[in-house]
């Protein structure tokens, strides 16, 4: 991962892994990224999200993705479907400024990105129980001058989502979702260890079973929210519409 992004996820959770030694509740149990943790106000939580969300680069035992199917008869036609939808809310929130009026909000608008995500609540918990591809969870922009240019849109499944569940809301055989997973809080005082190449507990680190995380002190969550799904509505080809890399390096700058 881009060393920018190791940051920004290394301080996110620094921020967080207080809680480990507390042994609160579980607090990535919400199956919808981006709802609020206990202990933690909406923005951090937020803040989580889009740090966990960096993570893409890595295809190591912190992520994992859903394989390519074989296509069967309609998913063509479904995800094209899907595609429509999501380009027309894109035009909707060509203005960003659209966007934030209808509720969506920025994460981190004051640190240098790539790609921003403005991230619809109401959406998000929606998608827990059923999928609108007109209400995707989260707008992507990317940074323009003192505005923000739209590229695309994200949608979400609950944490517990079964693969026959995302192929029946984009056809497995033309998307890939993805989960950040085998994630180890580290305990107070070795929050350092989740910086740098020899790093141990974050979404970085060497730390990625519960009995390894367990025997270093460690708080272990098997998965940090729900799955995710980027589409790139104004692409004109299958594979750039549902860029798999662009979603890997879409926080590397």
């Amino acid at each position: 991962m881009h060393r920018k992004c190791a940051v920004l996820v290394a301080c996110i959770l620094w921020a967080i892994s207080g809680c480990a030694q507390k042994q609160p509740p579980d607090p990535t149990a919400n199956p919808m990224p981006g709802m609020n943790m206990p202990g933690m106000d909406k923005q951090s939580s937020a803040h989580a999200m889009h740090s966990m969300e960096g993570r893409h680069m890595d295809m190591g035992p912190h992520m994992k993705m859903t394989p390519l199917r074989d296509p069967k008869p309609g998913d063509a036609e479904q995800a094209e479907k899907i595609v429509e939808a999501a380009r027309q809310v894109a035009e909707k929130y060509r203005d960003y400024k659209v966007a934030l009026a209808d509720g969506f909000q920025i994460f981190l608008p004051n640190l240098p990105q790539k790609m921003y995500h403005f991230t619809n609540y109401s959406y998000g918990f929606e998608a827990i129980y059923h999928f609108e591809p007109d209400h995707p969870t989260s707008l992507l922009y990317e940074k323009h001058g003192d505005g923000y240019k739209l590229i695309g849109v994200m949608y979400t499944a609950a944490k517990n989502a079964t693969t026959a569940d995302l192929d029946e809301r984009v056809p497995l055989s033309i998307a890939q979702w993805h989960a950040h997973v085998n994630l180890c809080l580290p305990p107070a005082g070795h929050q350092k260890e989740i910086f740098g190449p020899n790093a141990q507990f974050g979404l970085s680190g060497s730390i990625a079973t519960k009995q390894a995380c367990d025997a270093a002190g460690g708080a272990f969550r098997p998965q940090v929210f729900g799955w995710m799904v980027h589409v790139y509505p104004f692409e004109k080809k299958t594979e750039d519409i549902w860029s798999v890399g662009r979603q890997m390096h879409g926080h590397a700058d």
